[in-house]
């Protein structure tokens, strides 16, 4: 499967669902416009005060984070490859009267559009799963980092990916090998929606990530595993408590999120053949 074709069809599916999440109570538009914030305390705690700062986020969707980002007194770029998300991005900025910015690209194609260095770049909830490529994609983190500017993300644990749909079995490696084609219907926002689709995705072991962003020049700061997800987004999940979900067969047994929170550094060590 070729880089193209991949692309084509998940940009196809996410165009396909943007009606439909911009519609869903998952989503919850209205409230948000009227000033709601779309973001959990999980990322709220890792970013801290980021008023003033300059913020990319990477795969904003319809921008509802990338707004609320913006609320908080950052100065955002948001960016997603699907041309719908991103003109129904733009016209909530201008309803909920941010200056949030986007930008139309997939990630690797970015710094054809941007150039840019940032004070934080963020990316959140199934995001990279997206992405063949981590080496290239944390080489994109860093080359929009400014010296000593904080990269932070949260993601779906990569345990959780190595399971069928409905959490019957183990399906796939917790190692990146092939792609992962499905063929499903509806949306994570809304099941019973009228949208059949075909997609690839990619497992990456924390492994995979952790080490292509120390590679990239970034320094991991913190590290953390959480055993639930703050949204309700997989089959025969049971919410626990406000906001956290788990799914019911496996309790607090599995990893559902993991987060990291980064800083480039402000040199690059030479490398070495030689032993510590």
């Amino acid at each position: 499967m070729s880089e193209p074709d991949y692309i084509k069809f998940n940009k196809q599916s996410w165009n396909d669902s943007v009606p439909v999440h911009l519609a869903s109570e998952f989503y919850g538009v209205n409230d948000f416009i009227k000033g709601k914030t779309s973001l959990n305390d999980i990322e709220l705690n890792l970013l801290g005060n980021i008023e003033g700062k300059s913020l990319l986020h990477l795969q904003c969707h319809f921008g509802m984070d990338s707004i609320s980002l913006a609320r908080l007194g950052a100065k955002v770029t948001g960016v997603d490859f699907s041309e719908p998300a991103i003109e129904a991005a733009q016209n909530l900025s201008e309803k909920a009267g941010t200056k949030t910015e986007f930008i139309c690209s997939d990630i690797y194609s970015l710094p054809e559009h941007l150039d840019n260095k940032f004070d934080i770049v963020f990316t959140s909830y199934g995001t990279i799963g997206w992405l063949p490529d981590i080496e290239k994609w944390a080489y994109i983190v860093s080359k929009y980092l400014n010296p000593g500017g904080c990269f932070v993300m949260v993601e779906f644990h990569p345990v959780v990916w190595m399971f069928d749909n409905d959490f019957k079995e183990v399906a796939y490696r917790y190692f990146l090998e092939e792609a992962i084609v499905e063929e499903t219907e509806g949306t994570y926002a809304n099941p019973d929606a009228a949208i059949n689709k075909k997609t690839f995705s990619w497992n990456h072991s924390l492994g995979e990530v952790i080490n292509n962003l120390i590679n990239a020049g970034l320094e991991i700061e913190s590290f953390e595993e959480y055993d639930y997800s703050p949204y309700n987004c997989f089959r025969h999940s049971k919410e626990v408590a406000p906001a956290r979900f788990q799914i019911e067969k496996f309790g607090n047994k599995i990893p559902m999120l993991y987060s990291i929170k980064a800083r480039k550094k402000s040199y690059r060590k030479k490398s070495s053949t030689r032993g510590v």
